[in-house]
């Protein structure tokens, strides 16, 4: 049995009883009774995914998953295709946003090229791990992104590091990207997986101006009618419009919810991904916490569409993983409460009258 089918199959549904324990716990503590709003529900939750009833936390992680893509050369970014490669070793340097919330908040940071184009691994970077599949995605107008195997080889890339990360301890992964023209990709699917209209999906990505949103716009939406054969399960779509970073995100939340490790998902990029992870497996959005509702483009349309809540709402655009972070940060605020504030019956405090 491959690695992917076999992390499928390994993946169990949330435990109740571990979240109706962690609710009796919240209930015990000295505050009234459901006071802290949602952050009460992201503890159940993470009680749930982890089959934990005593709710341990420890360390988090976030993985970055970078790659390049063909579709880059139809102008679809502001930006040229060699930042990639810059911002791989920007992140891994420790010079980007994600890699100072990393140190911000005493995340393990893994930097994977899973398909840059410019290939460092000759004389590898400090602190980035390699799962190279190709030298960037195919574009998307002339063909198939990925074939079925680089698909594959992606996705099981995912599962990989999600496993390496929990097996070392982490208990959140914070999944995130970076690669020029991915949000091209991503809205692709996004479109695909919902049938919302590109014009109500494509965004400005890095910064492009209204001419450059309507080719981005005909893009996607010739990509669509390219491919529309292809549009009928997660493999296909992934192989068809996607990239090798998307696929490794979809990957990683398969790998993670095997593991019974909540995954938190980033932004517009991140959550095309957790959506195809959602068509290969359904039911997988149980085990994803949605950090962030971006700015970029129609995730927010994409969000209500699946009835996902994201945790904050911060117009962010940035990807990397950013909101990723700061909503892990979140998740373990509530967690400390859970486990720090004082009970109504340890600190003599008198409970509710009934």
């Amino acid at each position: 049995m491959s690695l992917l089918k076999q992390t499928i199959a390994s993946i169990l549904p949330p435990d109740n009883e571990a979240a109706w324990a962690a609710d009796a716990r919240l209930d015990s503590l000295t505050k009234p009774p459901g006071s802290l709003g949602y952050l009460e529900e992201l503890v159940r939750r993470y009680a749930a995914i982890r089959h934990d009833e005593s709710v341990k936390s420890g360390r988090g992680a976030i993985a970055v998953f970078v790659a390049d893509h063909g579709v880059a050369d139809e102008g679809v970014s502001a930006f040229p295709q060699a930042v990639t490669a810059e911002m791989l070793r920007n992140i891994a340097g420790g010079g980007a946003a994600i890699s100072v919330l990393a140190r911000r908040f005493g995340y393990a940071l893994k930097v994977v090229d899973v398909g840059v184009k410019v290939d460092t691994s000759a004389k590898p970077l400090a602190g980035v791990t390699y799962r190279r599949i190709a030298a960037g995605t195919r574009n998307i107008l002339d063909g198939p992104a990925m074939t079925p195997e680089q698909t594959t080889r992606a996705l099981e890339a995912g599962i990989e590091i999600a496993r390496e990360l929990a097996d070392g301890g982490a208990t959140l992964i914070g999944i995130g990207e970076m690669g020029i023209a991915n949000s091209t990709p991503a809205a692709a699917l996004l479109c695909a997986l919902t049938g919302i209209a590109p014009e109500s999906i494509v965004g400005r990505g890095t910064g492009l101006d209204d001419a450059g949103v309507r080719r981005k716009t005909e893009v996607v939406a010739r990509a669509l009618e390219i491919h529309r054969a292809a549009l009928t399960s997660g493999d296909s779509m992934l192989a068809a419009l996607g990239g090798f970073e998307i696929a490794a995100m979809a990957g990683a939340c398969l790998g993670g919810a095997a593991s019974k490790v909540p995954v938190v998902v980033d932004g517009f990029i991140a959550t095309a991904a957790a959506a195809v992870a959602a068509k290969i497996h359904p039911g997988i959005f149980d085990h994803l916490f949605f950090s962030h509702r971006s700015a970029e483009g129609g995730h927010a349309r994409a969000l209500d569409h699946f009835k996902l809540r994201p945790i904050l709402d911060l117009d962010l655009r940035l990807g990397e993983g950013t909101g990723a972070a700061l909503a892990m940060n979140v998740i373990e605020s509530a967690l400390d409460l859970l486990h720090n504030m004082a009970t109504f019956a340890g600190a003599g405090v008198s409970g509710k009258v009934r």
